[in-house]
């Protein structure tokens, strides 16, 4: 259920150089607590850069970004890194922790200078593993992970920080068929619990499956914004990737198919 909004970003515009082009031009958008957005469009849309704003890594050209009704820009790192929570599509792990260790590297935000984590923090990090479906990678070293379980892993470090938005980039891009499911089924549990999530996507499929909100992007704008049923039209793929698809209906969500050979 939609309640008050969590993210709400008004004209925004951001370039990474001063005299080059806008790599986001005149973005809004409102996400209510509960409801889970997908991000979706092809490379160099904007997406990553677009959470990295959110994030308050980068500051906007033009615009506003409030997070539950607050200025970005006003918000400690202590006070974002309670209310978000951020998984990129890939973090360097050279370090020699174990998987658990890691894990627990999300509670930071509610320890104090010096503190180590206490009962209670590894309790949740262990609810967190679980969630993700790694508990039994708990002891393992980060260094030995396949490249999904590493992306599991990051996952579950997030649910331990247990904050109110989820931004997730790209979290099922290394994921075999029953972890993206389990991912799926992660991200709607968060949003029956009243959070927020907001990640990012190149498959349509995976927009259509796991949001209820869909945000297509293409060159730093907005080609679409609203609903999976009414947004992931043969229209809008079209305008947004170039491509003509076919729209079929699958557990009532839109399945969308495209000709990969040329015959």
């Amino acid at each position: 259920m939609i309640s008050a909004n969590m993210i709400s970003i008004k004209n925004l515009s951001f370039t990474y150089s001063e005299r080059g082009p806008d790599v986001l031009r005149g973005i809004t958008l409102e996400i209510g607590a509960g409801n889970i957005c997908a991000l979706l469009g092809p490379n160099g849309s904007g997406k990553t850069t677009l959470l990295n704003l959110i994030l308050g890594w980068l500051r906007p050209k033009t615009g506003r970004i409030e997070i539950e009704g607050r200025n970005g820009e006003d918000l400690s790192r202590r006070e974002m890194s309670r209310l978000v929570g951020f998984v990129p599509p890939e973090e360097p792990l050279g370090f020699e922790l174990s998987v658990l260790e890691y894990v627990l590297l999300g509670r930071a935000p509610y320890l104090g200078f010096f503190e180590t984590p206490g009962a209670e923090d590894r309790l949740a990090a262990w609810a967190a593993l679980e969630t993700a479906g790694i508990q039994a990678l708990g002891g393992r070293a980060l260094p030995t992970l396949s490249a999904g379980e590493k992306q599991l892993a990051a996952v579950a470090r997030v649910l331990a920080q247990d904050p109110s938005i989820f931004l997730l980039d790209e979290p099922m891009s290394h994921l075999d068929l029953a972890n993206t499911q389990r991912t799926c089924w992660t991200i709607e549990s968060l949003r029956d619990q009243g959070k927020t999530v907001l990640f990012t996507t190149h498959d349509p499929n995976i927009a259509s499956a796991a949001a209820d909100i869909v945000v297509m992007l293409l060159r730093g704008k907005v080609v679409a914004i609203g609903p999976v049923g009414e947004t992931l039209t043969a229209v809008n793929i079209k305008s947004t990737y170039g491509v003509d698809a076919e729209i079929l209906e699958g557990n009532g969500r839109p399945v969308i198919l495209t000709r990969l050979r040329r015959r």
